[in-house]
């Protein structure tokens, strides 16, 4: 345990925050990197965000992160917001800069630099269907499209939602959108596949929320969920020859662009995810499988 007394104070605010793992994923490496720093989540109601928000800022804490239900809101409470945060209309990340508050979005870049570990600079040139229009999607799609893949297809449920996402993006990016079914019947021409919806998640863990026949040979099925850390849908779509990656390497993603940003520091993302499958019951392999 490390026990120098903490010289700064991270966290996360959130509602619940007692299923995180952000909390043991942060201070191992503050332990790892010798730093005398401390991160803790604290459970913030939504009627009191704004007083949290206020409260930080007067400890001096040095940053915290933003989970559910509060990426949208606690936009009205900081100084600064980032373009890219902007552009996806939700805070995941805030650092004390100078004592204001600037926030920022990690979410969609750390998930660009989990797929990356898998393949490369052939990211680039993939094209790539994104399942669901909520805010992770939203998050994803910005992202992809500004590291410039070449093209992204979205699709959801309700139509609707999935274009107010292409709206907000300029056209150049060549963000196409689909229905279900005209989607579905073109899954063989998908170089990356991505799930961004809660579909297959604990305690629903039979239910898939895409095809896992006629894939592109070699396509990467990509699923956000990582409780199960193997979800039914990747696991069937390895059966039929996808690669496959699961949630983790986001999350791993996002906490080590935040790591950065609060500290200077590249953190090892190696041990991170390991400590989190750990958590999650796992073992090293199943982080990107």
């Amino acid at each position: 345990m490390w026990t120098k007394k903490a010289e700064k104070l991270f966290g996360l605010i959130g509602y619940p925050t007692g299923h995180s793992m952000s909390p043991t994923m942060h201070n191992e490496q503050f332990r790892v990197k010798e730093l005398p720093y401390y991160y803790h989540a604290f459970n913030v109601h939504p009627d009191h965000l704004k007083e949290a928000v206020d409260g930080m800022k007067a400890l001096g804490v040095s940053g915290f992160n933003v989970t559910v239900p509060h990426k949208v809101a606690v936009m009205d409470y900081l100084d600064k917001i980032d373009e890219e945060a902007e552009i996806i209309g939700a805070v995941n990340t805030v650092v004390n800069e100078n004592g204001q508050w600037v926030g920022y979005n990690t979410d969609g870049r750390g998930y660009v630099d989990s797929l990356k570990r898998v393949i490369g600079d052939q990211l680039k040139e993939s094209d790539i269907l994104v399942v669901g229009a909520g805010g992770a999607s939203r998050a994803v799609v910005t992202a992809l499209a500004l590291y410039g893949v070449a093209s992204i297809t979205i699709t959801n449920r309700t139509v609707a939602k999935a274009e107010e996402i292409r709206r907000m993006l300029p056209e150049n990016y060549h963000i196409n959108v689909l229905n279900k079914t005209d989607a579905e019947s073109q899954t063989s021409t998908y170089d990356v596949i991505v799930n961004t919806t809660s579909v297959g998640m604990y305690p629903h863990v039979n239910e898939t929320p895409w095809v896992s026949e006629g894939l592109k040979r070699g396509c990467l099925c990509s699923d956000l969920i990582y409780n199960p850390l193997q979800t039914r849908w990747l696991e069937e779509a390895a059966a039929n020859g996808a690669n496959t990656i699961n949630g983790v390497g986001m999350f791993v993603g996002q906490g080590a662009l935040a790591f950065q940003k609060w500290t200077g520091i590249e953190p090892d993302t190696d041990r991170m995810t390991e400590v989190v499958v750990e958590e999650l019951g796992g073992k090293k392999s199943d982080a990107y499988r």
